[in-house]
């Protein structure tokens, strides 16, 4: 029933209507019209809400409610109101029949949606029967009665009930369709029973309300668009309630004449005729219900026949059979009957039988696949004690005609219950017996089928597998070899004994290894062994033994022998390849840390000295920029044959990664060994090393340490790590021994890194500037932009602190790009101070990093174009090492930033590896000597020359020179007798703010005292 509040005010109301209805003749007409509106809308309300799959018989439902309201209300005006136009009455009562043909319609679509068009004859003539009954009471009891004289005197009394009739017949072939009526229908059911219950007892107008009451409440429950699904079921004509249905409907007009006669007094023959005929109809129905029970027993035992086929041919092995037929069994007898289930199967009989026994064996052949029904204590013995409850048996052989397996009695079924069940169950059992035997026979031959079919491949697996599969006998001679030995030995090994095809030194092993199989004793599963193989050559065989002299077919060792000489071989160098460098050879980082793990744990024991060495070649990476990775794979794999070669034997190099290598030097008393053999890596190193573009010289840097710095592999890598970058901090091509307090420097150099990171974010640095003059005159040309640290705590800080770590971190970059412009802001602020003409240029000093990084030209000039310098203006200091590096890249951005107009200086000149014909090729502009060759050319000869050297070379390529570190008087003598135009150092001035340089500039003190 309808549960939501729409549905509950609305029957409410509707209750209160009926009330009034009863209790106000007079107002029954708008009361009608009132009730018809509210059931109108809320059926509206319903298929909005609910939204059935077709609302059209909802919608002419509601539709025959509106007219049946409307012609009601208008049928009921009472006749003074109307006067003498009684067409208004009548044109009232017309409305209502048409409002009872659209309930029809609606009815009518409510069925055809049901049954989706499908033919379902039987219930077409259940719903006229039950019509047609209840036609023929409301006709005898009530219309007939009504008729006086005319027919059409009382035509309204008459065309009502037939028009709920044929309601009535649509509603009952709605309920007979397949499937469960939802509660709208059964709303719909009762508002037309009572509107026909009214109509017969002349109280319409209650009826009418009722259906109205009805209509609305059924829109209003959820599952009303179920009406409109079409059904899922199949239509069944047996059910028993349709046939109770039947019987009562049939059993009317019998009852219709008894009742005539006894209320009329009519003849006596009439009424044994009438019983008679009742007694007929009931026999007829009884005969009828028994047929049916019938028909749905044969199909019950039809569906359980063909689940058992389909059971039977997924059956296995005899045990599925013998499940799928107790399963069937039990659904072929009826209800909860007791019974039981033998299957016997024919076996082939080692023993001879009885006489009885092959008697009934020859009469089972005879008869073939027929039930007999026998006493159970006929049947075998064996059979018989699982039956003793039951008195008789229903024994049916399962025999196979023409049967490839020769004798066609396969077995017999055997089924005992009470003896009518066993009578009616007869065809059945002869039906599931013939099924049961082609199972069992299938079964059968598919195991003879498979067992054939696994001879014939394992034959084939045997005939054609490159195993060697042989069976050696108690003397150890080979008494089958399969004929793979042929591609392994050479020949057929058969008849020699089986230590004579295995090699000489192998032979004592096999010797065992045989006497421990027959022992029963296990063995490994993987056993090679050399062995003389084709064409004289020595291949490894995989041996697999196993015992089988207890298998008659066998009756020996069968040993498998398999070539595995080129698998061995991939094994081998597989494993070689994880644990070793592909290119070099050496062990790998995984190898060398297993070794120095192992060496540790030696040393623990026998307290030896265990080293390690951190070997790291200097500049490699301008090797593979400047002359490519193949001559510096070259490079490599010599520097490893080398410090392979400078190594013992006992020793262990690896190379673990790059341009990084290690060794582990074991088995010494001291540290000094460990040290030595250090000195003898650097000295195998230190011969040129020739390559495919020209002799190259491996410069490395190695750091030691040593067990007793260390008690574990980890701690000694890290210590050896460490004493690595202590020596590459101490210069090139030299050692360092691990020390303790280099691990507090180490932490020193962290704080120092993170430190300097924090003052580059937070803009912890200022800028001095140190004059650049000319010599002759000590007139201030440019100024050389140095940078400072302002620390927290340390004060100002030198470049030469903390410059290392910012090139290593990167932090370069970020520092270098806020010198730059802070330098051109300076250099701004001199132009706007300064007299026009009289600004000095500034001079930036710019790290290889800088010219790494992408679009640093366009840095460059953005920061020239947001201060308003002239290129000319400044000047970029770059590194002597850059000269030698072949980066097109970079030579590229300095000619394009010369192009513009920025001079380009060469800083340090002469401490590097250059080459003085780099200077023709490079955009090169200024050369600065090093501050080392100025203050020895006083004292030295050599100094002296390689200043003038310098200057006079720099003269002829159209280089300017600045001579750097000039503190003493007597070097600007020198230097301006040797023709040197610009000169810095503290004889001139101390590195000073941007407010003091203006200060400077003004006092035009050409020397500082």
């Amino acid at each position: 029933m309808p549960t939501r509040w729409p549905a509950t005010i609305f029957g409410a109301g509707m209750v209160v209507l009926a009330l009034a209805f009863g209790l106000q003749p007079a107002l029954q007409s708008p009361l009608r019209l009132v009730a018809g509106i509210a059931a109108v809308t809320a059926m509206s309300f319903g298929i909005r809400h609910s939204r059935p799959q077709d609302v059209h018989p909802w919608w002419v439902l509601a539709g025959a409610v509106g007219i049946s309201a409307t012609g009601g209300a208008i049928a009921d005006i009472p006749r003074g109101l109307t006067g003498s136009a009684t067409w208004i009455q009548s044109g009232g009562t017309a409305l209502l029949l048409v409002g009872y043909t659209a309930l029809a319609v609606a009815l009518a679509g409510f069925v055809d949606r049901r049954t989706s068009a499908s033919r379902d004859r039987a219930g077409l003539l259940d719903a006229l029967t039950v019509t047609s009954g209840t036609a023929l009471l409301i006709w005898t009891f009530v219309v007939g009665p009504r008729i006086t004289g005319s027919v059409t005197t009382g035509w309204t009394e008459i065309a009502m009930p037939l028009a709920d009739l044929l309601c009535l017949g649509l509603l009952v072939r709605l309920a007979t369709v397949p499937g469960r009526l939802v509660a709208p229908g059964y709303l719909l059911g009762a508002g037309v029973v009572g509107l026909l219950a009214a109509d017969v007892s002349r109280a319409s107008g209650l009826g009418h309300l009722a259906l109205y009451t009805a209509a609305g409440l059924a829109a209003l429950t959820p599952s009303m668009a179920e009406l409109t699904k079409p059904a899922e079921k199949a239509a069944s004509e047996t059910s028993a309630g349709r046939l109770t249905l039947l019987a009562v409907a049939a059993m009317v007009a019998p009852t219709v004449l008894l009742v005539k006669m006894f209320r009329e007094g009519r003849f006596a023959g009439l009424t044994v005729v009438a019983a008679l005929s009742t007694l007929m109809v009931v026999l007829v129905l009884a005969r009828m219900a028994g047929i049916m029970a019938s028909h749905r027993q044969a199909m019950s035992r039809e569906r359980a026949l063909r689940e058992a086929s389909a059971a039977l041919v997924s059956a296995n092995d005899s045990e599925a059979v013998g499940l799928a037929v107790r399963t069937t069994v039990a659904q072929l007898i009826p209800g909860d009957v007791p019974h039981g289930v033998v299957l016997a199967i024919a076996v082939t009989q080692t023993e001879p039988q009885s006489p009885e026994a092959v008697a009934q064996a020859a009469v089972d052949r005879a008869t073939g696949t027929a039930a007999r029904l026998v006493p159970t204590r006929d049947v075998d013995w064996a059979v018989a004690v699982r039956l003793t409850q039951f008195d008789k048996t229903l024994r049916c052989p399962m025999v196979l005609k023409d049967r490839p397996g020769g004798d066609p009695l396969v077995g017999v079924l055997h089924v005992a219950a009470p003896t009518w069940a066993l009578l009616d169950l007869q065809r059945s059992v002869e039906v599931l017996a013939g099924q049961v035997a082609l199972a069992l026979e299938r079964i059968v031959l598919g195991h003879e089928v498979a067992r054939r079919n696994s001879e014939t491949y394992f034959r084939t697996l045997v005939q054609n597998t490159a195993d060697v599969i042989t069976i050696v006998d108690d003397e150890d001679r080979i008494r089958y070899a399969s004929p793979s030995a042929h591609g392994v030995f050479g020949g057929d090994p058969t008849g020699v004994l089986i230590p004579e095809v295995i090699h000489p030194a192998e032979r004592t092993r096999l010797g065992e290894v045989l006497t421990a199989v027959r022992e029963g004793e296990k063995i490994e599963e993987q056993l090679d062994f050399r062995a003389r193989g084709n064409r004289r050559t020595e291949v490894l065989l995989e041996l697999h033994c196993r015992d089988l002299r207890t298998e008659p077919t066998v009756a020996g060792l069968v040993i498998t022998m398999r070539d595995v000489t080129e698998q061995r071989r991939l094994q081998n160098e597989l494993t070689h390849q994880a644990f070793h460098d592909a290119m070099t050879g050496l062990a790998n980082r995984v190898l060398f840390n297993d070794r120095l793990q192992h060496a540790v744990a030696r040393s623990a024991r026998d307290g030896s000295v265990v080293g390690v060495l951190f070997i790291d070649l200097d500049d490699f990476k301008i090797v593979n920029d400047t002359l490519g990775h193949a001559v510096g794979d070259q490079l490599l794999i010599a520097v490893a044959h080398r410090i392979a070669g400078a190594l013992r034997a006992d020793d262990t190099a690896a190379r673990l990664g790059g341009d990084e290598f290690a060794a582990i030097v074991e088995n010494v008393n001291g540290p000094g060994a460990v040290e030595e053999t250090a000195s003898r890596i650097l000295e195998a190193l230190a011969e040129p090393i020739v390559t495919d573009a020209k002799p190259l010289h491996a410069v490395a840097s190695i750091g030691i340490t040593t067990t007793p710095e260390g008690s574990d592999a980890d701690e000694l890598l890290r210590q050896a790590d460490l004493a690595l970058y202590v020596a590459k901090g101490a210069g090139k091509n030299q050692w360092r021994r691990y020390e303790a307090h280099l691990h507090e420097e180490m932490v020193a150099r962290l704080e120092l890194r993170s430190a300097l990171g924090h003052a580059v974010s937070e803009g912890h640095f200022l800028l001095h500037y140190q004059p650049i003059v000319d010599l002759p005159t000590g007139a201030a040309v440019g100024f050389e932009a140095l940078v400072r640290w302002h620390h927290p705590r340390q004060g100002i800080v030198t470049p030469d602190q903390f410059i290392e770590v910012a090139e290593e971190s990167g932090l370069i970059v970020q520092m270098g790009r806020w010198v730059l412009e802070e330098a051109l802001r300076t250099v701004a602020e001199w132009r706007r101070i300064l007299p026009p003409g009289t600004a000095p240029y500034v001079s930036v000093n710019v790290s290889v990093r800088q010219f790494r990084e992408a679009g640093f030209v366009d840095q460059v000039r953005n920061a020239l174009a947001q201060t308003g310098v002239p290129p000319q203006a400044l000047m970029l200091e770059i590194t002597e090492t850059l000269l030698v590096k072949d980066d097109e890249r970079i030579w590229g951005d300095l000619s394009v930033l010369r192009d513009m107009g920025i001079r380009i200086a060469i800083d340090d000149f002469g401490t590097g590896y250059s080459s003085l014909g780099y200077l023709r090729q490079r955009p090169i502009d200024v050369i600065k000597i090093d501050k080392a060759f100025i203050d020895d050319m006083v004292t030295g000869q050599q100094p002296m020359a390689l200043v003038s050297g310098i200057v006079s070379l720099a003269r002829s390529l159209g280089l300017v020179v600045v001579a750097e570190g000039i503190e003493d008087a007597a070097h600007r003598v020198v230097l301006v007798r040797l023709e040197c135009p610009l000169g810095q150092g503290f004889l001139f001035s101390s590195p000073l703010g941007p407010t003091e340089v203006l200060a400077w500039l003004r006092n035009s003190q050409p020397i500082a005292v």
